[in-house]
């Protein structure tokens, strides 16, 4: 039995196959994810405030493993310049201030025997102007993504002309796919331009 699912899209009621409804949530949640990346990519881009995610992805050597140091260590900011490292364990204090010099993040941690201590130098206005460069092309890279979802889901939609399905429900379903490449492209723009005005702002 064929299902349909009704819609309500710039105030006109449609209804739609159950084919049609699996291409658009698979393009909904294909382009929030490319969203969710670019999210997670500037989380990695410094901007002048102290952020514990600046040591994301930094592995110390915790007995013979590899061990990411967020899994062996309370990371916290006391303020804004400052990143404390306080380890579970105090004898993988040098593994993980080793790590994080090895990083090559322009940090000098330092080792108090309680804690890694790292103040977080403050950006040349250089270095703000290639973060914001890193920025927009972390952003392109997630148009990108959602603009491949977008070619591919109507690469989908065409397939549906030999099946039989209306012609106003693939316009339809086309236009959709528009609008959610729309939503999701200026939702990278807003990303973008929030990210940019926090590197540049001293």
């Amino acid at each position: 039995m064929e299902i349909s699912f009704i819609f309500v899209m710039h105030k006109k009621q449609i209804i739609m196959t159950e084919e049609s409804k699996m291409i658009l949530d698979e393009a909904n949640e294909g382009m929030e994810k490319a969203i969710e990346h670019l999210e997670n990519a500037f989380k990695k881009i410094r901007a002048g405030k102290a952020n514990p995610q600046m040591l994301s992805g930094i592995k110390a050597d915790f007995y013979g493993s590899l061990t990411p140091i967020e899994q062996m260590a309370n990371i916290s900011t006391p303020d804004p310049r400052q990143i404390t490292v306080q380890p579970w364990d105090k004898s993988t204090l040098g593994a993980i201030e080793k790590a994080i010099m090895n990083a090559n993040l322009g940090f000098n941690p330092q080792n108090d025997g309680e804690l890694v201590r790292i103040t977080v130098p403050p950006l040349t206005e250089e270095r703000r102007l290639d973060l914001v460069k890193a920025a927009k092309n972390e952003s392109e890279l997630a148009k990108i993504s959602i603009r491949n979802i977008r070619r591919a889901s109507k690469e989908m939609v065409k397939s549906f002309k030999d099946e039989g399905i209306s012609e106003d429900e693939i316009k339809d379903l086309e236009d959709e796919i528009q609008n959610l490449t729309n939503k999701y492209s200026a939702k990278t723009d807003a990303l973008c331009a929030e990210k940019e005005q926090e590197i540049i702002t001293i």
